[in-house]
């Protein structure tokens, strides 16, 4: 139960970086000139963070085989 409870908050803190991403992203954007190299970074990260999301969501799912 510890573990899951682990797991649940570091999915918390990873959706929570993940949505601030979308800001930072849309901050960035709206800069003339902005900064594309900048920009694709942090999609990268954003990307990286959804994986792990999904990693981590997948533990949470019992290995229930019928």
């Amino acid at each position: 139960m510890e573990d899951q409870a682990a797991l649940r908050r570091r999915i918390a803190a990873l959706e929570t970086e993940h949505r601030d991403l979308d800001d930072v992203i849309d901050q960035v954007s709206e800069e003339v000139p902005f900064d594309q190299l900048q920009v694709q970074r942090l999609k990268k990260r954003k990307l990286i963070l959804k994986d792990e999301i999904q990693t981590l969501r997948s533990q949470l799912i019992p290995d229930d085989i019928a």
